[in-house]
């Protein structure tokens, strides 16, 4: 059958076309680029892609793991000035801008999992995330729990009290809340980022660090440490954020859609974490560490009165840390 000129050029218009309304629904949907520390094997990795599935008729979720797009600490700040639209982001990053958050960033506050959703559910969590959605143009989606923090040592000292950790080089991130966190365990912090501390504990650049069980076994720490002191010091978390501006720019029904995507990738990614870390501490120790709990109530004494004492508590919102502690 010939083919007439005509409607070859008819074809390959439509073609174009076609193409091009392509082209055209895929611009359509807002890029959310999301920028995390953690890597590609964590936890929290598959939770994210759990949410860009959830949320694909919407919004497309481009998510860069260990730094890549925007290294520690740095998320925030890029969310700020419009670099980034989406950040799994510290507390600690937060109260660096805003002192008052530095009461979520301190020792023995909450008591576990629950505690800090419950908190996050409350009034009291209200006020906290409305503070950020003020003063820096943030709004927070959800708390991420990655585990309760504990001690992990290349050194192979016995640590029953805070004093048994005097000159010890703990690497805590960089930043006065994080270095703060340090000190009330007794230790000497050293800021390292997350990505350089299995290199420092082979070389001997730190003593040790502080992580939870979870990612100790994925960023491979335990191979190059002796022990893990379960000092139970903070429950880790960061926040799920996005920039206020594209969130005011959804409709209420794609809040609520968004928010209930969230919620449901961040509950499955906390059962993950509070099944992981019930395991691993004997894993660990069949694999040679020595799994040590000291006495946590002296860690906990000692690190309160650290805080109470300086001039961060000055900051705390007034009545906030008993409001917590009720819950």
């Amino acid at each position: 059958m010939n083919i007439t000129r005509r409607a070859a050029l008819a074809a390959t218009a439509f073609t174009v076309l076609v193409a091009a309304c392509g082209t055209s629904l895929a611009q359509g949907k807002p890029k959310l680029r999301f920028s995390a520390v953690f890597s590609e094997q964590d936890i929290r990795a598959e939770m994210t892609k759990r949410l860009a599935e959830s949320i694909a008729d919407d919004f497309v979720l481009e998510p860069y793991y260990g730094g890549n797009l925007f290294k520690q600490g740095t998320e925030l700040v890029a969310i700020q000035r419009g670099n980034l639209e989406m950040g799994n982001i510290a507390p600690q990053d937060i109260a660096n801008q805003i002192p008052e958050w530095s009461i979520l960033t301190s020792a023995y506050l909450f008591r576990d999992a629950a505690h800090l959703e419950a908190f996050f559910d409350s009034e009291a969590g209200a006020e906290m995330k409305q503070m950020v959605e003020d003063k820096l143009g943030v709004h927070i989606l959800a708390p991420t729990y990655f585990g309760t923090r504990q001690v992990g040592l290349k050194l192979d000292r016995e640590i029953n009290t805070p004093a048994d950790m005097a000159g010890v080089k703990l690497r805590m991130p960089g930043g006065d809340a994080w270095q703060f966190l340090g000190t009330a365990l007794g230790a000497n912090p050293t800021p390292m980022a997350y990505a350089e501390v299995y290199t420092g504990l082979q070389t001997g650049a730190i003593d040790g660090q502080d992580n939870p069980l979870p990612n100790v076994q994925n960023m491979k720490f335990y191979e190059v440490m002796s022990q893990i002191v379960m000092t139970s010091h903070l429950v880790g978390f960061d926040v799920l954020a996005i920039s206020s501006e594209i969130w005011n720019e959804m409709s209420p029904e794609q809040q609520a859609s968004f928010q209930a995507a969230v919620d449901e990738a961040t509950a499955w990614s906390t059962a993950q974490h509070l099944e992981q870390e019930s395991s691993l501490a004997k894993t660990f120790e069949e694999q040679g560490l020595k799994i040590h709990t000291p006495d946590v109530e002296a860690f906990r004494t000692y690190a309160q009165e650290q805080y109470l004492n300086s001039d961060l508590s000055a900051a705390w919102p007034e009545g906030m840390l008993e409001r917590i502690n009720a819950m």
